[in-house]
């Protein structure tokens, strides 16, 4: 076999073993060092860094960082005193030969690569493919890559068959916003890029596929945020036939307790997780996707405070959340009341002082029986410190708080990853913009108590077969028990204001398949991106894609989106209007 023109060895693996030989590395020009005698290089490449030394640096007047080289020359020991210790190579040092410049680096860099993080990320992202020379910036795509291969080969153990569905499909009424495709050869019409395999992947277990899986690309048009990319994001997704929600909950935890487990040294849930309600996520959390690390919880005051004579406290919900001995000063509680301002609510709050009496401007508002109901209640102490809300949609004002108090007084264990499964959603939801019901998760999940709740119950009351899997307060995968049943399908959506005729009309290949012996059928999506930044400890999402849009949804180094050409437009019967 030929031997590589441009190396004999990497960069990262040059060691003692190597004294005296030579041979040929290449990479990027990472430092250099001119000190007219001797002259110093640290040559990078995608397994670490090696040290160069030339005593002829006037050959070398044109080298610039970052410039792309291969060099020939002898290793040697480094003296004792020069032995650098924070390098993998640190015991040696290559004696150039030759160096020969494959591709010179010939304008200023925007940033130094070794702190390319520092940079404003629109900068970063503009010359992504200088920041993913950044070590930490480009580790996280090796190890995106091995992540992905491990979950791989991890469904496929249980008997998964990988499957491809279509990229460009048909549109849908419901979830996120589409990104649409224009048709050239049907005037009019337009295709669609996938939210999710959603209607594909019941029509394999339709087809007769037992377990199926993919690492998917999906493409919805909502807003991006430190944990949402915007555009386009990667799940695992899985569907299983002739199942019920604990066998796909038995997939879940233990594709998630592999993947944590093998990639991360914190300490992570054992299955089987804990399974929470909806309801008493909301209630206890404030959340669907309450971060089980924090050890603060909600309680439900309403009963007890709107006795009292506060004005506020009548005709609305009430929550407290209990916290024991803080040592903060009076600036601090006022700090609290300011940011519950911020995200329109009002703070108030009660200290617990010697003998269990009260110290609050909420106390000459209560009288014995209620204090002696919240001392029951909450099991209060001298020293404890009951934070309360009162609102009408108090439950997210309450979460919100609670993860607030949790971070400000470090009751988070930042070493631990708590997962849970909150299950038991509910079906339908008020639609707050056009009256009515609307679906409060996905359309196609089975209603718990089928065709006779849908018949008999207040939709509200309904719950579905829904449930999600979180960890940390992120919602890391979606997922649920598939409605197979056609005419359960046409009532659910009937309930929502859709005909039968839309129902046909928006999932064709769907309301027919129903009709040919359908299998239950269930299944779930972890997202792979929120996976790896919770692995990585990253706060942003944006740092384990390689090429992901702003935070604006453009692309500045690619230039989109942009402008097309006016045939591109009449190819696709399209007209700009202002």
């Amino acid at each position: 076999m030929e031997e590589n023109i441009y190396r004999s060895v990497y960069c990262g693996k040059v060691d003692r073993s190597y004294i005296g030989k030579e041979v040929r590395v290449c990479g990027w020009v990472n430092s250099i060092r001119n000190l007219g005698s001797l002259l110093f290089i640290t040559l990078r490449d995608e397994t670490g860094i090696v040290q160069l030394i030339s005593e002829e640096s006037d050959k070398f007047i044109n080298l610039t960082k970052e410039s792309t080289v291969t060099v020939s020359g002898t290793v040697r020991k480094r003296d004792d005193d020069m032995i650098n210790k924070n390098m993998a190579t640190g015991e040696i040092e290559i004696v150039i030969n030759t160096l020969d410049i494959l591709g010179l680096c010939e304008n200023v860099l925007p940033f130094e690569i070794s702190r390319s993080k520092e940079s404003l990320e629109d900068t970063r992202l503009k010359y992504r493919y200088l920041d993913l020379r950044n070590e930490s910036v480009h580790n996280n795509i090796l190890f995106r890559s091995k992540v992905i291969d491990f979950i791989r080969e991890t469904m496929k153990s249980m008997g998964f068959t990988e499957i491809q569905t279509p990229i460009i499909t048909a549109t849908s009424p419901e979830g996120a916003r589409d990104f649409i495709v224009p048709s050239r050869k049907f005037k009019g019409k337009f295709y669609a890029l996938p939210q999710a395999p959603q209607i594909f992947k019941q029509l394999l277990m339709v087809s007769g596929f037992d377990k199926y899986f993919q690492i998917a690309p999906c493409f919805r048009d909502e807003d991006p945020r430190s944990d949402r990319l915007y555009g386009e994001f990667y799940q695992l997704d899985f569907e299983m036939s002739f199942v019920t929600e604990e066998d796909v909950y038995k997939v879940g935890e233990k594709v998630f307790y592999n993947v944590f487990t093998n990639f991360s040294e914190k300490e992570v849930s054992k299955p089987p997780f804990r399974r929470i309600p909806y309801r008493e996520a909301m209630l206890k959390y404030g959340s669907d996707k309450p971060d089980l690390r924090n050890p603060l919880i909600i309680e439900d005051l309403t009963n007890i405070l709107s006795k009292s004579d506060f004005a506020p406290f009548k005709d609305t919900q009430i929550r407290g959340i209990k916290v024991s001995s803080i040592d903060k000063s009076n600036s601090w509680f006022k700090q609290m009341e300011e940011y519950v301002k911020s995200i329109n609510g009002t703070l108030g709050y009660i200290k617990v002082i010697e003998n269990n009496k009260f110290k609050s401007s909420l106390d000459k508002f209560l009288n014995d029986e209620i204090r002696n109901n919240l001392i029951e209640k909450l099991n209060l102490n001298e020293g404890d410190t009951v934070f309360i809300l009162a609102d009408k949609k108090v439950n997210k004002l309450a979460g919100n708080l609670r993860n607030k108090l949790g971070e400000e007084l470090e009751l988070i264990d930042k070493n631990k990853y708590e997962f849970c499964i909150v299950n038991d959603f509910p079906f339908f939801e008020e639609d707050e913009e056009n009256g009515g019901i609307t679906f409060s998760h996905n359309p196609f999940s089975m209603p718990q108590g089928g065709m006779d709740a849908l018949l008999n119950k207040n939709p509200l009351d309904i719950l579905a077969y829904q449930y999600d899997f979180v960890c940390n307060g992120y919602e890391m995968a979606s997922g649920g028990v598939r409605n197979h049943d056609r005419d359960i399908l046409k009532k659910a959506f009937e309930l929502v204001g859709y005909s039968e005729d839309v129902v046909k009309s928006k999932f064709p290949a769907l309301y027919e398949a129903f009709r040919y012996g359908a299998p239950p059928h269930a299944g779930m999506a972890p997202g792979i991106d929120r996976i790896l930044m919770l692995l990585k400890d990253e706060e942003n999402i944006r740092e384990v894609v390689a090429f992901p849009l702003g935070a604006n949804g453009a692309d500045s180094m690619m230039g989109c989106p942009s402008e097309v050409f006016p045939k591109q437009l009449k190819d696709a019967h399209i007209k700009i209007s202002d």
